[in-house]
């Protein structure tokens, strides 16, 4: 394989993800849509926290992606913003082979970023997927995968105001 088209797609990946991210800024969006917490923490202490979490929660932190960098080259000024990806290891693999289109959705996501001294979490609504995946047994996952990111959310936010005390 040749590094320039592998830099190439990296790129091409980092541009899509801060595409995808910048337009959840500009759509409208219900409350259902995006799952959302505001951290009163630092970005690195709720970094820390928010991926010990996930651990707790017998998930598993897959890779986290710098945002920020190529925010920064666009004009948009931040601090630190990073998608962090996790899921279960099992279900990653096995639902791709009986729903290769969910390939796209895997693993799961949380965008976290710095604002004003504070931290924000947010991911889409995991329980939205089932608008283009109709079978039950996805339904369930898809809920399953909601409360998850609720709970982390939860947690994370009690563990850091906990901690700020």
């Amino acid at each position: 394989m040749n590094t320039t088209s592998f830099k190439c797609c990296g790129l091409r990946r980092a541009l899509i993800y801060t595409l995808v991210f910048g337009l959840l800024w500009v759509l409208p969006a219900d409350a259902d849509e995006l799952i959302m917490v505001r951290v009163h923490s630092a970005f690195p202490e709720t970094m820390t926290t928010l991926q010990e979490v996930i651990r707790k929660q017998d998930y598993t932190v897959s890779r986290i992606q710098r945002v920020d960098v190529g925010l920064t080259k666009t004009g948009y000024q931040t601090a630190e913003y990073r998608v962090v990806f996790f899921g279960k290891p099992r279900e990653i693999k096995d639902l791709p082979s009986r729903y290769p289109e969910l390939t796209t959705y895997l693993p799961l996501k949380i965008t976290i970023f710095a604002e004003q001294g504070e931290t924000l979490l947010m991911a889409l609504n995991p329980i939205l997927l089932g608008d283009f995946f109709p079978q039950p047994e996805l339904k369930k996952t898809f809920a399953v995968w909601e409360k998850a990111v609720r709970d982390i959310f939860d947690r994370v936010r009690t563990e850091e105001e906990g901690s700020a005390k």
